[in-house]
């Protein structure tokens, strides 16, 4: 059965016999998570949860990032869910269309400081984690992203293997780990219509949520034995098109977490290939005043979740190619400050935006989810075309930033919220992680 043998997977998982190359990246994707959640624990979503959080009280186990405390393991794995996720700058797997960080490291911090494990322990579950929760959204995709945000649904998986993995639950009770946590993913996206919080929540949730799973397992509650591959399972429900092989093709042979992106703009993932193209233009010298028109063609999601030529908030502008791009020809960067009013405001931006367009490219949506495919045709006044196209965004494994890039992008997002000197102090733990003999000693 598919869900047992993932959890026969998790169970038997070691850090000794993991690839260099899979330590070498849980490690990286920690530090990516924890620069995102400090940044992020400074914004309102993550203020107001910290709040409800604070008023309930109760145990002091696992640290709330970046509010300088600690808190109950769940309301931490929820607040620092939701962190990672606010300011779009967590890493992303292309394939299954997952946000992993958010949820799943999130769980497995919360879970391996109550139980004071060691930093190799720690790994462990991140890795169990992003191979659950990354297998189990590439199988359900694209289908099932149409209605359903898969950092709320199957990272809700992935929370669940990874801090059953800390946890030492055995593989029955992952079974109902994983059990619980599919009867509670969930994640709709009816609140892009509104440009609403709920986006957040899903992170945060998922990571909660799986943790509570796994929690529940540990005490002998029970759960449905095949919630991935039943008539009445997760697939089923969730995806009008599904392939189960995906989510166990060379399971602990090929490992997930080596495709997963990092991303170097605060945006959406899917803008990510037009701002490249965009800031290629502004590099050559292209200037605004310029430009006719600019037209982006893509996959047919892209369309759909970013093609708003009219963003009023920061939120919408983050979910907009057409504003990310001409914020990019304009300010040539694409950075958190290009989010605030005075940028969305600018008149150079404001001109170009009912410039540009957003269309479906055959092509791309052939080549979707598995390659995010983006070109650009800028037309110029003097009638001049310019041409630009990109498969992989920069982060991606193709196009990959380098450990410096990522190791500054962390600098100044934790820098934001700690002093420089503990950034850096945090940067040398995180990246000597598995020689932690106790993760509570990280923060």
């Amino acid at each position: 059965m598919l869900t047992a043998r993932m959890a026969d997977f998790i169970t038997s998982l070691k850090y000794e016999d993991l690839p260099r190359e899979v330590q070498n990246m849980a490690v990286l994707c920690c530090l990516d998570w924890a620069g995102s959640a400090l940044r992020g624990s400074l914004e309102p979503p993550a203020r107001m949860v910290e709040k409800v959080l604070s008023a309930e009280g109760g145990a002091a186990d696992s640290t709330l990032v970046g509010f300088r405390k600690k808190g109950p393991s769940l309301g931490a794995a929820l607040l620092n869910g939701v962190s990672a996720h606010t300011v779009e700058m967590d890493d992303l797997h292309r394939a299954s269309i997952l946000h992993p960080a958010a949820p799943i490291i999130s769980a497995a911090l919360a879970a391996a400081e109550r139980q004071g494990v060691s930093g190799k322990v720690f790994l462990e579950g991140v890795v169990a984690g992003y191979e659950i929760g990354i297998r189990i959204g590439e199988a359900a995709a694209p289908a099932h992203y149409y209605y359903w945000h898969t950092t709320g649904t199957c990272g809700t998986f992935g929370a669940a293997a990874a801090s059953a993995k800390i946890l030492g639950l055995f593989a029955g009770q992952v079974v109902d780990a994983l059990g619980s946590a599919g009867t509670q993913a969930a994640g709709l996206w009816e609140f892009h219509s509104d440009g609403a919080m709920s986006k957040h929540l899903h992170a945060g949730k998922a990571a909660s949520s799986g943790l509570l799973s796994s929690y529940l397992a540990a005490e002998g509650f029970s759960a449905a034995t095949r919630i991935l591959e039943g008539e009445k399972g997760f697939f089923a429900a969730t995806a009008s098109s599904y392939d189960t092989e995906l989510a166990t093709a060379s399971l602990g042979e090929e490992y997930k977490i080596l495709e997963n992106s990092f991303k170097l703009y605060p945006s959406c993932r899917h803008t990510h290939g037009g701002v490249d193209l965009a800031l290629e233009l502004h590099r050559e010298g292209v200037e605004p005043r310029d430009i006719q028109e600019l037209r982006y063609k893509t996959y047919a999601t892209a369309v759909d979740l970013v093609g708003n030529r009219a963003p009023q908030t920061p939120f919408q502008a983050q979910f907009s190619l057409p504003y990310c791009g001409a914020a990019a020809l304009v300010f040539g960067k694409l950075g958190l400050e290009e989010f605030q009013a005075g940028c969305l405001q600018s008149p150079q931006v404001q001109k170009l935006l009912p410039l540009s367009r957003v269309d479906l490219c055959e092509r791309a949506e052939n080549a979707y989810p598995r390659h995010w495919v983006t070109e650009l045709e800028c037309r110029l006044r003097d009638g001049s075309v310019l041409v630009k196209e990109t498969e992989h965004p920069r982060g991606d494994p193709e196009n990959p930033a380098s450990s410096a890039e990522l190791e500054e992008k962390y600098l100044e997002l934790a820098s934001s919220n700690i002093s420089r000197r503990e950034a850096e102090s945090l940067l040398g733990k995180i990246k000597n992680l598995a020689a932690l003999p106790g993760i509570r000693d990280l923060l």
